[in-house]
């Protein structure tokens, strides 16, 4: 599958022509996230910030027991694949009886995991951005889409001291500016929900005063999104001596926040960063507060820290994540394994708040893609997304102007599916030699964990 039709459109249109269809695409967003029912939701969250650990306990397992015993009636791959046994216990609540949930069903048969007994409408697919080498498939009700931006704007945007309701700018996977010679400007705006989407394929030091400015522009009060692009663009802020408006907060996604990034980005930025974890899945969430602990949400699922063996981790122990989430019932993922490696925190948040707190999350931090005029990018395998003959793909970055594409195909897969590939990342980093190569199999890390981009080049610090 190549790029769609509308993304094909969104390409061929002037600077104001894809301003115009940011907005657009602003007001839709808007009403999925915050429509009817939004309010309720957040206020909610709200209160059950305040509930003490019983309460939160006693929720958490009145919610598991429905969702469980949902799956097992209603939903036809759990009742295929889980034993009489497991079933029993589902209904019952006991989840630690049930079988760990691999991606590669959901990347499969994701339309198995849906509920035969609810037909929402509208209904929702969107993909993940394929960490793991190849996206999955999400389906969505509106009303799970406002829970999951009711929790992110009360645990996320509030505990840091803003809200979307502000003008906050973006690094996403999107391709904001299409033209990978574009001399600028690098972002796009959504006047609907006052967005700046930045490009996060045009990231040079040369460049900085453009991203610089569009903040200003747009008076900007926030930050959010990949923590890696906002570290690489507060690097070229510190080095340049650009100045930055005021600003509440960043608040990162998708990528490990190492010390040294926030430390970074706090010094160009001029404001605290905080850190969010979670899972396009909506599979996991946590947030962090005021002292800095990264808090799981009980009220948006059970989250587990397991060792290889299944039993669970002791505190400052790491282990493998395996999360059951509440927020999306409709296409509901159960003991589902994250991919990533984290441990619990071993004593209690000054904060107050009864919320389990992450110790560590390790990983979630990729290699970072580099082009010959020194732009950096990350999340490099968004140019999977969409390619449905392919099982698995793995960027390499042999020299800076050598790409090798390693895919495991299916049977489907040809010389068109190469060349879309070559021209994603053609897209991307210019004039570049991309060797396309099919393989029966991309090797894990001795740890285990799949590595879907990786760089051979030197990378600034």
């Amino acid at each position: 599958m190549t790029m769609g039709l509308a993304d094909k459109v969104y390409a061929r249109l002037p600077q104001r022509g894809q301003d115009a269809a940011a907005s657009a695409f602003g007001l839709y967003r808007h009403w999925l996230r915050s429509g009817p029912g939004y309010s309720k939701l957040v206020a909610g969250y709200r209160e059950r910030d305040a509930w003490p650990a019983e309460r939160h306990d006693a929720y958490q397992a009145a919610q598991l027991q429905r969702l469980l015993r949902d799956a097992a009636e209603h939903v036809p791959y759990y009742r295929e694949a889980w034993s009489d046994g497991e079933k029993r216990a589902a209904r019952e609540g006991r989840l630690q009886e049930l079988p760990l949930l691999p991606k590669d069903p959901v990347r499969l048969r994701p339309d198995d995991f849906a509920r035969e007994d609810m037909r929402p409408l509208p209904r929702f697919r969107f993909l993940t951005s394929g960490s793991t080498g190849t996206p999955v498939t999400t389906l969505w009700t509106a009303r799970e889409a406002r829970d999951a931006r009711a929790l992110r704007e009360v645990r996320s945007a509030n505990w840091a001291g803003v809200s979307f309701d502000e003008g906050r700018a973006t690094f996403s996977g999107r391709m904001v500016v299409t033209d990978p010679h574009s001399r600028g400007p690098f972002h796009r705006y959504n006047r609907v929900e006052n967005q700046v989407y930045f490009s996060a394929f045009h990231l040079a030091r040369g460049n900085a005063d453009q991203y610089v400015e569009a903040l200003w522009r747009h008076r900007v009060q926030w930050l959010t999104g990949y923590a890696v692009s906002w570290y690489l663009l507060a690097r070229h802020v510190l080095d340049r001596g650009l100045k930055v408006p005021p600003l509440k907060a960043v608040v990162t996604t998708s990528e490990k926040l190492m010390p040294n990034m926030r430390a970074v980005m706090e010094a160009a930025y001029g404001c605290r960063v905080h850190e969010e974890y979670g899972t396009v899945e909506n599979a996991v969430f946590a947030s962090e507060c005021a002292h800095g602990r990264l808090h799981a949400s009980p009220d948006a699922g059970v989250v587990e820290i397991l060792r290889p063996d299944g039993s669970p981790c002791d505190p400052g122990e790491p282990g493998e994540v395996v999360a059951t989430g509440f927020i999306r019932r409709y296409q509901p993922f159960i003991r589902y394994r994250v991919g990533d490696v984290a441990a619990w925190g071993d004593a209690p948040c000054p904060c107050g708040r009864p919320m389990p707190v992450l110790g560590e999350i390790v990983g979630r931090i990729e290699d970072v893609v580099r082009g010959a005029d020194g732009r950096e990018m990350v999340r490099f395998h968004g140019i999977f997304v969409g390619q449905d003959n392919v099982v698995e793909g793995q960027v390499v970055q042999e020299t800076l102007d050598r790409i090798v594409v390693k895919v495991v195909p299916t049977a489907g897969f040809g010389e068109a599916d190469s060349e879309d590939i070559r021209s994603r990342i053609r897209q991307r980093l210019g004039d570049v030699d991309v060797a396309v190569e099919t393989v029966a199999e991309i090797p894990r890390s001795a740890s285990g964990k799949f590595q879907a981009v990786i760089s051979h080049v030197g990378r600034e610090r």
